[in-house]
């Protein structure tokens, strides 16, 4: 796990619909994990898997969290979602208002 400064965080992940990620986003709000996350619906991904290359429809995920918190999710995250090998990504965000910077603190107390 990596220390960092305490701030905000995002982290992103195409899941296959809605329907496949609206559990493991409120499993993640019930574990104080993130504090929000948004779902694209339909979004069409492109992309090479496997030496293959493919396209599909899939909804992508933007979730917010702290610092404290980033790595810690981005493993859960990893770890519930129904892809074999999702792609998860997550980082250290520069700014952000106070209002949102309380909010995002909250997580983890």
């Amino acid at each position: 796990m990596t220390l960092r400064e305490p701030g905000p965080a995002l982290i992103w992940c195409p899941f296959p619909d809605v329907e496949s990620a609206r559990p493991v986003l409120n499993r993640m709000l019930d574990e104080k994990l993130i504090a929000c996350a948004n779902m694209l619906e339909s979004m069409i991904s492109l992309f090479a898997w496997r030496g293959e290359r493919d396209q599909a429809r899939e909804t992508g995920v933007l979730l917010k969290t702290n610092t404290n918190l980033l790595d810690q999710a981005v493993a859960r995250l990893a770890e519930l979602h129904p892809y074999e090998e999702p792609a998860v990504v997550g980082w250290a965000c520069d700014a952000a208002p106070p209002g949102t910077l309380a909010w995002l603190a909250e997580l983890g107390r």
